[in-house]
């Protein structure tokens, strides 16, 4: 391992937060980690890090070592992604990130395609309701609802994504049909619920088009939207719903749209992002390839919404 290697390394290291975390991405020994970043101090003649038997911290050249190594794995990145764009056939590895249900019903399939189109390029496709630090885990491309906080990422609206109530026919016949958002909230609700999410209120306009909240009745909370609508499709709570999650329910009559006068606020629209601007070919076809695949106008999702343009609306 050359002295650029152990200061990738080292950044590794740092991003992680623990030697046995970057020991695990990399599947190779801590022991092994620990030595090159021994190694890497003796070639530059100073300590970087400053270590106990738990934690370590950095010195001050150590600091100074991770900026350069940040710029390091910047300028590296350019000159490959710059090589790349010269191929005149897309090649080599592209590396997805996506929440389950985004990722099973929406990228899949343009993998599907993309790969029977440039044979030569492979995909890693990772799944995860938790948001992940694409840079430092080298993703190309991340899809995800809502926009990211970081400044420094690229984010490309992709879709809209509205929210629809709904309620399976059995929890009508035992609850009734509500007639107010007041009636509503004081029913069983199912509700999306993460470490950095909870949903705990509904959002809407009134009729002089003021934001309103109403807080809902949760008694299921889940961080998979799918896992949720099957506790809808029980007859034991209603859901409020992202778009992007309804199949063939509503139009089966499985689900019933609930207050369809109500006027919703939206909901956090999907994003890709990425890292760089400057997109290695393979990279801009496909994210090209997931917007045809969506639609521009009407997301895909929302062409199997019965008059899914009237409902919400006000």
């Amino acid at each position: 391992m050359d002295t650029t290697s152990r200061l990738l390394l080292l950044l590794d290291v740092v991003e992680r937060g623990s030697f046995a975390k970057a020991a695990l991405a990399r599947n190779i020994d801590r022991s092994v980690i620990s030595k090159q970043i021994s190694r890497l101090e003796e070639e530059l003649g100073v300590r970087l890090l400053n270590r106990t038997t738990r934690s370590f911290s950095l010195t001050a050249a150590g600091a100074e070592m991770i900026k350069k190594a940040t710029q390091l794995r910047e300028l590296l990145g350019e000159t490959v992604r710059l090589a790349e764009n010269y191929h005149q056939e897309p090649r080599g590895v592209l590396k997805i990130t996506a929440s389950t249900t985004i990722g099973r019903r929406f990228i899949q399939p343009v993998i599907n395609d993309f790969q029977k189109r440039f044979p030569q390029v492979e995909v890693e496709l990772h799944l995860n309701e938790l948001l992940v630090d694409i840079v430092s885990e080298g993703f190309d491309l991340a899809f995800r609802i809502g926009e990211p906080k970081d400044s420094s990422l690229i984010a490309r609206k992709i879709a809209r994504n509205r929210l629809l109530l709904l309620a399976s026919p059995a929890f009508i016949d035992t609850y009734g049909m509500p007639s107010t958002i007041e009636e509503l909230a004081k029913l069983p609700s199912a509700s999306y619920s993460s470490q950095s999410v909870k949903v705990e209120s509904i959002h809407y306009y009134d009729e002089q088009n003021k934001q309103c909240e109403q807080k809902t009745f949760s008694t299921f909370r889940a961080n998979n939207g799918e896992v949720l609508l099957m506790k809808a499709l029980s007859g034991t709570a209603y859901v409020l719903a992202p778009a992007f999650i309804i199949e063939n329910e509503i139009k089966d009559g499985l689900l019933i749209p609930l207050l369809p006068k109500l006027k919703l606020m939206n909901f956090s629209d999907m994003y890709a992002v990425y890292p760089h601007r400057d997109l290695p070919v393979r990279t801009r076809l496909f994210f090209d390839a997931v917007k045809d695949y969506l639609g521009y106008q009407t997301p895909l999702w929302e062409k199997a919404i019965p008059d899914f343009e009237k409902l919400y609306q006000g």
